[in-house]
């Protein structure tokens, strides 16, 4: 096992908490001891005139650092371009401090969407990558990656991504909570339910749920003003069966100002599905989000929005019906302790079939929490 510390920037210290509970499962009490003492090791100050300067505090010299961080909403209101800067001077601090390696865990790359190389506009995703590699950052993790081409973006001879399929939590919840038996799955979810993707782009998600649980697709095509950022003129829906009396789950790797979801359950109403419920993995939930999510409650247009803890910062999102929150916690600690022993990762990869793990209940997928953090 590598010697290693886990620390964070101030907008993840809460949710790198909550990791360091679950690796207690997994290492002795002196390690988790000094994971604790390791979380706030990062000083970060902020001159009168804006310049940021962060300090590591204590020896990390030859030790593996895993760095938490997010530059997307948080609990601290630190804004994206002020977290982006202290992560950078953070990586920069770990250097200096003579680290073996700095792995830098990103639960959600708040700039994952601009990764569009045919246009004359900046690539952020590509920016915010080449920085962390340029700076010493030899490993990066995240939870689903916006596209698959945006792991090629890491140069692999200075360094590698992991992106996890955090899908399965959202899967895994369905399966405890809402099926609970094969008998159910196969007589009742199998022809009562249906997947749908939010667009054309999303197909391949919305898909890959779908065969998860041996249920219809549907497909949303989407037009876009691309003029506008956030804007959708109008939604055709693509779908071999009738939808009445469904039970249809929307898919989607994201929720930003849920304009898109709002114009899909629209389009979706008229075709009379018995419910409507949102999965997505990552809760951005910019403004009007909130607002919109409520008033589709309200209409009775939907039912249940599913999302994960990658993006914390969860107050002002109380209000919204039938909100569930499925925790990453405990799969990021299983990951940290993959990789500080050198174990295989092809475990946390391996596609996740509904009808194996209600049949099984596989230890390796056991039930994770849905409490919403505190």
């Amino acid at each position: 096992m590598n010697d290693f510390i886990v620390c964070a920037t101030r907008s993840m210290r809460s949710y790198a908490s909550r990791v360091i509970e679950h690796l207690s499962k997994y290492l002795s009490f002196s390690r988790i001891k000094d994971q604790i003492n390791g979380i706030d090791m990062l000083n970060t100050d902020i001159f009168a005139d804006g310049e940021m300067e962060v300090t590591v505090d204590s020896s990390i010299r030859g030790k593996d650092v895993v760095l938490f961080t997010s530059s997307a909403r948080n609990e601290e209101g630190i804004s994206v371009e002020e977290a982006k800067i202290e992560l950078y001077h953070a990586v920069d601090a770990i250097k200096r401090s003579q680290a073996n390696k700095i792995i830098i865990f990103e639960p959600f790359i708040s700039c994952s969407r601009s990764d569009r190389t045919t246009r004359r506009s900046s690539v952020g995703l590509w920016v915010h990558l080449k920085t962390l590699s340029s700076l010493g950052a030899r490993h990066i993790v995240t939870f689903q990656l916006h596209s698959d081409k945006s792991k090629t973006m890491v140069d692999p001879a200075l360094g590698n991504i992991d992106d996890i399929p955090a899908l399965t939590l959202l899967k895994r919840h369905i399966c405890d909570t809402y099926i609970k038996t094969a008998e159910k799955l196969k007589n009742e979810v199998r022809a009562k339910w249906a997947f749908c993707s939010v667009d054309a782009g999303g197909e391949k998600i919305a898909r890959i749920f779908a065969n998860s649980f041996g249920a219809p697709l549907v497909v949303a095509h989407k037009q876009r003003d691309y003029s506008k950022p956030n804007t959708v003129e109008s939604v055709h829906i693509l779908s071999a069966d009738s939808l009445e009396g469904k039970s249809l789950w929307i898919v989607d790797d994201m929720i930003d100002t849920a304009g898109s979801v709002e114009t899909l359950i629209h389009a979706l109403s008229p075709l009379k599905p018995k419910e409507i419920n949102i999965i997505a993995v990552h809760a951005l939930f910019s403004t009007p989000a909130a607002q919109r999510l409520e008033a589709l409650s309200k209409e009775g247009l939907l039912n249940r929005t599913i999302v994960t803890d990658t993006v914390s910062g969860f107050s002002s999102m109380r209000s919204i019906p039938n909100l569930e929150f499925v925790s990453s916690a405990e799969l990021a600690s299983k990951i940290i302790k993959t990789i500080i022993c050198n174990e295989s990762m092809s475990k946390l990869f391996r596609p996740f079939d509904a009808g194996i793990y209600l049949s099984s209940q596989d230890q390796d997928y056991s039930p994770l929490s849905n409490e919403l953090p505190t």
